[in-house]
């Protein structure tokens, strides 16, 4: 995070909270990092209940209120309509991934919140990298510190160098209440196929997970650090991109 500069003095992040092991973690993480940087900085959580369940957030809001962590929480219904038989033209993850993104982006305008933190791991990110590879036919991967809306709002993956298994480990140890995805689409999507595919190539040289993951990561901190990450930036400099 100090290497790509992603927070300043007095920014504002709203952290994407799912309920999943992920987000859950980040949010815990930043907490944490509020005491820790020597400068101050504000959270909020944001969650969208996607509308399978309106009750499986729950146990959220006494955790966020014994955190003193502030939030929005909404239920919506982006999960069923990406279902529907009125989605025809795109996948049902796309669509409730591109309804969810939207209507982040409405609530950072709306807080002015400064940034959007989102939690994306490490293995998201060689997942990401070889899925535009292969369907999509371009080499990009999954920015750690990127700029939107003129640079209106930045967009973050702390966790994006972090592996799973560590992840999985802090949540363990922290205690934090996730719950279940309740989507009938989870475990059945391109990315868990990808994460199979993924499984075979690493089969078949024992260093290739690593050697791929640290391939992957210096050159997302080649293009995510800027040129001096030790200088708080008081404006976002990057030039805005449109989301994926």
């Amino acid at each position: 995070m100090q290497k790509t500069a992603m927070l300043w003095p007095g920014c504002r992040v709203g952290v994407a909270v799912s309920g999943g092991v992920d987000s859950f973690v980040l949010l815990k993480t930043l907490k944490i990092r509020q005491g820790i940087v020597p400068f101050r900085f504000e959270l909020m959580a944001l969650h969208l209940n996607p509308g399978f369940d309106a009750h499986s957030h729950a146990a959220l809001l006494p955790w966020l209120a014994g955190e003193g962590i502030a939030a929005h929480v909404e239920v919506t219904s982006h999960g069923p309509e990406a279902h529907s038989a009125q989605n025809l033209r795109r996948s049902a993850c796309f669509r409730c991934s591109w309804l969810r993104r939207k209507r982040l982006f409405e609530l950072c305008a709306r807080y002015r919140l400064t940034h959007l933190a989102l939690g994306h791991n490490a293995e998201d990110l060689v997942q990401t990298f070889f899925l535009n590879l292969c369907r999509n036919g371009r080499v990009s991967g999954m920015g750690m510190n990127e700029a939107f809306f003129g640079g209106g709002l930045r967009l973050i993956r702390p966790l994006l160098l972090v592996e799973k298994k560590h992840i999985l480990k802090a949540a363990k140890q922290w205690g934090l209440p996730v719950w279940a995805n309740s989507c009938p689409s989870a475990g059945a999507t391109a990315r868990s196929a990808m994460a199979g595919t993924l499984e075979a190539l690493y089969s078949v040289a024992g260093d290739s997970r690593r050697s791929i993951f640290n391939a992957l990561a210096r050159w997302q901190l080649e293009k995510s650090s800027p040129a001096d990450a030790w200088e708080f930036p008081h404006s976002p400099q990057t030039k805005a991109q449109d989301p994926e």
